[in-house]
């Protein structure tokens, strides 16, 4: 199986907070759920915990490299860039990622929140999402029990799958 890629100083065991979930689901493919996680407006609709999405500088509404965007969830509004989005294709599994941040000075939280789907044998997809957090917001919230960050990316997950097999429906 594949494995996200991390960035200098984003690396898991080495930040502040760390959030890892994953899902395997028989009867889904990359290519039936990457429009609903590749395309920002469409979280809302399978995940409670996001909101007041919106796009910088007129692009949109999929997420692309580089692109800009905004949107609030888990309390904190968060600026974010797309450092990584491939969208699937045969024998190699789809990404996306992006560099989030709020806040200043004390109050800082930076994140890196990867995606990772792929096609597994027996008509299966994996999707892997994960996200290290530096700053004092993360270190809080790493000492939180039960954690908020799990918690939250699983109903994320639990959403997404069943939002793609809705469709498939």
């Amino acid at each position: 199986m594949n494995a996200i890629i991390w960035p200098e100083g984003y690396i898991p065991g080495f930040c502040d907070n760390f959030a890892s979930n994953e899902v395997i689901v028989a009867g889904l493919s990359t290519a039936e759920v990457w429009p609903l996680l590749n395309t920002p407006a469409l979280w809302p609709t399978y995940y409670e915990n996001v909101a007041d999405i919106r796009f910088c500088h007129g692009k949109g509404p999929q997420l692309a490299q580089e692109v800009r965007f905004y949107f609030t969830t888990f309390g904190f509004p968060v600026e974010a860039q797309v450092t990584e989005c491939v969208a699937p294709s045969t024998g190699e599994p789809a990404r996306v990622a992006w560099h989030g941040w709020s806040g200043e000075g004390e109050t800082r939280l930076d994140v890196h929140h990867a995606w990772l789907l792929e096609d597994l044998a027996g008509g299966r997809v994996r999707i892997l999402t994960q996200e290290t957090q530096n700053g004092h917001p993360a270190k809080a919230l790493a000492k939180t029990t039960p954690n908020p960050m799990i918690n939250g990316h699983q109903a994320w997950l639990d959403g997404l799958v069943a939002a793609a097999l809705a469709r498939k429906a």
